[in-house]
């Protein structure tokens, strides 16, 4: 599932958003220069078609109002994954759902980069960071029936399936099922096998 915040505190420069390491990846906070790569990235319908908020055609206008919103909701936390040289792979975040009872992550890979497992290793890094710098209790996630490499990718950081729902995906002008997942501290604190992230700043 993808993920494109845009709930209404900190600013895309907040400090309380720090920078991740893992073995291959760097997640960092989203800043406005992102604008450009996260534009060029985004604009693909495959990835805008697994999303219940990314647009397509996705324009530089679009990069800039997310990145300009970013993580300016209370219990937000966006990052931007990149390789160490700074190329922008994608996204991974999560941020409370509409109904405020729960927090919902999410998170999208550009197509040049897909295939190389980097989603389960910035999903991992991000699950790691909200159970343990932020205290939550449970995640929760979705992800189109249709797209089994992004069930995959939650399967193996220990989400478990709940429930099938329709969610409208933006791309298609309709609705689509969704499979939803949860995964509660608990069952992760008892499956945490990886190789942990790595906070530098």
């Amino acid at each position: 599932m993808t993920l494109h915040a845009h709930h209404p505190r900190f600013s895309y420069q907040d400090p309380s958003i720090p920078t991740l390491e893992t073995e291959r990846l760097v997640l960092r906070a989203p800043r406005l220069h992102d604008a450009k790569d996260v534009a060029v990235l985004l604009n693909e319908r495959r990835i805008a078609e697994n999303s219940t908020r990314i647009p397509h055609p996705y324009s530089s206008a679009d990069a800039k109002e997310w990145l300009s919103i970013c993580n300016r909701c209370e219990g937000e936390a966006t990052f931007l994954i990149t390789l160490p040289d700074d190329t922008v792979v994608g996204a991974c975040g999560i941020g409370p759902v509409d109904d405020g009872a729960s927090t919902e992550l999410g998170y999208w890979i550009g197509a040049p980069f897909w295939g190389q497992g980097f989603a389960t290793e910035a999903v991992r890094a991000v699950v790691d960071h909200a159970f343990t710098e932020m205290e939550l209790d449970a995640l929760c996630a979705g992800t189109r029936v249709s797209n089994p490499a992004s069930r995959r990718v939650l399967e193996k950081c220990g989400f478990q399936w709940t429930c099938v729902g329709l969610y409208r995906i933006p791309a298609l002008g309709s609705s689509a099922p969704i499979d939803r997942f949860r995964l509660e501290r608990r069952i992760w604190a008892s499956l945490k096998s990886w190789t942990p992230m790595r906070r530098v700043a």
